[in-house]
């Protein structure tokens, strides 16, 4: 017959490996998500830097010889040939 203290002893074991399992469970389940947030972090820095390239270009100036073409389309468009 098994004594007081070896039946503890084991049902101690037997609760320890079923919260080894909750935990282990737990954890698989957090991964996905943990994997999740750090996608749409770099997402959010990769908008983050495109917005900043997107707004040096947009406040580029525009070059003269660029600005002397399409007024030369405008003068067409409208009728007024100077060439």
């Amino acid at each position: 017959m098994m004594s007081q203290n070896q039946g503890g002893r084991s049902l101690e074991r037997r609760n320890a490996k079923a919260k080894a399992e909750d935990e282990s469970v737990e954890a698989a389940k957090r991964a996905p998500r943990r994997a999740l947030d750090e996608a749409r972090l770099r997402q959010q820095a990769i908008g983050v830097k495109l917005r900043q390239m997107f707004d040096r270009v947009v406040n580029e100036p525009v070059p003269d010889e660029f600005l002397a073409i399409l007024r030369r389309v405008d003068d067409r468009a409208q009728g007024r040939d100077d060439s």
